[in-house]
């Protein structure tokens, strides 16, 4: 060691002890000289949380006011601007992720947001939202479950439960607190491109499957990975017409709350944190705009009094034109929305809404109700005292757990349809032949919302697709042969297992308001197995019942596979008996296009109907 080193730090050394003599002197004088500064009653955890709201709702400006209302995306308000207007939420929509997309990365962009928030005057912490509905499924390496069509067939609300208690795990991860899940619409025309996203065609579909909101809120809002539910979409968005995306549900108010509304009554009762107002127009008003459904019927008459969200833009569409106007912002507020998704012009949303208010076409106690709503939320979730991202929770992101949970959740929801004797496969002693464009395509069987808002096909997700489960299952006595167009295939096969089905879309493309055939791929390449005479296994992945009517007669064994996600090894499962099928229809299956809408108890009598599904005889 040299002397000038010895030398600094003796000086470090001299500096340190007078500056503690120096804290310390003023410690013991601090009492005498002056009293420190009481904590304002909204940070002190102790306080009730309605006292806490109470205090800040004092202590804030409009501007802060305002700004809780709004939630801007991800990539259209960086952390600093988010901060300066005070803005009350951030969001990813579907495919907005931070580079790399990864956990990790989630987190430390969830932070940024968080960190930049509460170095405010005022300390009011962002809440994050993202749209996890079948698992974190924005996040690379996440689990995938089934889509919601696929867990209405599993009939099994213990199991739902626990994918959401998994999936907050996994989504808390990430930092992010407010999860725009479950969607507790009630499908009623399988044409709507949403379909999948409904648990089945009855009330009773959703309401026993309410139970992914106790999963995803745990025991209370502050507990360990607790993430805010989301109830969507309110009301009637299953059931326009003609399966219109964002359309008119025509029917009469009895209909609207014995059909649509049961779930959100189920929902409440669970105490869900927050409901996201749907795009549709009920009897021609747009339900963004609609007084009666959100502050009549959902705040007074049910009695709900967490945080009502629009819809992505959704107050865009009251009036039939593109972009909101000043009585689109005031219609809207008035209607009883409280916080705004206006994901890249929230300083328009901001400026009209202050023009709203100063010409008296929104009354004070309108903001002060949303802003109530809003921060109870906030202070229940412990955002104020635990902003930042609980790390401890990486672990679970794509866990093995998890992942076996997701393929027990794809084995119960597969729904056998047909079976002459095919089903179940030998595993030993076997030569099966495997085709489709849907067999070896992950990205095709997780379906929309997976990475992106519409997904894609190809390896969008790591996980087994159906050709990794069926080669996995099989003995060493027994081959399996795969093409994708069943190039190969000879008479001298057992058994093909034929994937077919849909590719990824999401709602607006995925409408299908004249066709729902099997495309022209899947129907050339089961002409060519069937052709061979070898036993066919039809394997329909889709998110939704597909008009197979004609086909069907041809196939030995019929399969609803849904959109299981990441594990496709779980229909492989069903396919060779290891796990004997118990899926039932949560859908009526109609024998054409031509017969939807078609629903239990309407009359018309559907290819296969709602409940129906057949296992295994005993051996």
């Amino acid at each position: 060691m040299t002397s000038r080193l010895r030398v600094r730090r003796k000086a470090r050394r001299t500096q340190t002890l007078l500056l503690t003599g120096l804290f310390l002197t003023s410690a013991v004088l601090a009492p005498v000289t002056a009293s420190a500064a009481p904590k304002p009653i909204y940070q002190d955890p102790k306080q009730p949380v309605a006292k806490r709201v109470d205090d800040l709702l004092r202590r804030m400006s409009l501007d802060d006011k305002l700004g809780q209302m709004v939630q801007a995306e991800r990539n259209g308000a960086t952390p600093a601007q988010a901060a300066r207007l005070r803005l009350g939420s951030i969001l990813s929509g579907g495919g907005s992720s931070p580079a790399p997309n990864t956990a990790e990365s989630w987190a430390n962009t969830y932070d940024a947001y968080q960190r930049a928030a509460v170095d405010t005057p005022l300390g009011i912490p962002t809440i994050y939202g993202v749209d996890a509905v079948h698992g974190h499924n924005n996040v690379w390496g996440a689990t995938v479950f089934p889509h919601n069509v696929g867990l209405g067939a599993a009939g099994d609300p213990a199991l739902v439960q626990k994918i959401g208690r998994a999936t907050a795990e996994e989504v808390s991860a990430t930092g992010i607190d407010w999860d725009f899940a479950p969607c507790l619409c009630v499908v009623r025309d399988e044409r709507w491109g949403r379909s999948y996203e409904s648990f089945g065609e009855k009330p009773e579909d959703a309401i026993r499957n309410s139970t992914v909101i106790n999963g995803l809120q745990g025991g209370s809002l502050n507990g360990p990975a607790s993430v805010l539910a989301t109830a969507k979409h309110f009301i009637g968005d299953g059931g326009t017409t003609g399966g219109d995306d964002q359309g008119n549900t025509e029917i009469s108010e009895q209909e609207l709350r014995a059909v649509h509304l049961p779930p959100f009554q189920e929902a409440i009762k669970r105490g869900v944190g927050s409901v996201m107002v749907s795009y549709n127009s009920w009897n021609g008003v747009k339900d963004h705009g609609n007084k009666f459904l959100i502050t009549d019927l959902l705040k007074n008459e049910l009695k709900f009094g967490g945080i009502v969200v629009s819809d992505w833009n959704g107050i865009d569409q009251i009036d039939g034109q593109t972009g909101f106007t000043a009585a689109e912002v005031s219609q809207s507020v008035n209607a009883g929305i409280d916080m705004f998704m206006v994901p890249h012009d929230y300083v328009k949303f901001l400026t009209l809404l202050r023009a709203e208010l100063n010409a008296g076409r929104v009354a004070p106690s309108r903001i002060e109700d949303a802003n109530r709503r809003i921060l109870t939320k906030k202070f229940e979730l412990g955002l104020f005292e635990r902003p930042l991202t609980d790390r401890s929770y990486l672990e679970t992101v794509g866990s093995k757990e998890h992942r076996d949970l997701a393929r027990q959740a794809v084995r119960a929801s597969q729904v056998v349809l047909k079976n002459d004797g095919v089903l179940p496969l030998a595993k030993k002693d076997n030569k099966i032949f495997v085709a489709g464009k849907n067999a070896n395509d992950i990205g095709n069987q997780a379906g929309g919302w997976t990475i992106s808002w519409q997904g894609q096909s190809g390896p969008a997700i790591p996980g087994s697709t159906v050709l990794d489960g069926i080669k996995a299952a099989v003995g060493k006595s027994s081959t399996v042969t795969y093409d994708r167009e069943a190039d190969g295939i000879d008479a001298g096969y057992q058994a093909a297992v034929v994937v077919v089905g849909e590719t990824p879309y999401a709602e607006g493309a995925g409408d299908r308001p004249d066709d729902l055939s099997l495309d022209a791929e899947d129907l050339t390449t089961l002409a060519k197995v069937k052709a061979t005479g070898v036993p066919v296994v039809a394997v329909l992945v889709s998110g939704r019942p597909l008009d197979i009517a004609k086909q069907l007669p041809q196939w030995n064994g019929f399969v609803a596979s849904w959109l299981p996600g990441s594990e496709g090894a779980g229909v492989a499962d069903v396919l060779f008996g290891d796990y004997k099928p118990t899926g039932k229809l949560a859908v009526s299956w109609p024998d054409s296009v031509a017969q939807e809408p078609v629903n239990a108890g309407d009359g018309k009598t559907p290819l296969f109907p709602h409940g129906f599904g057949l296992t295994y005889p005993r051996r």
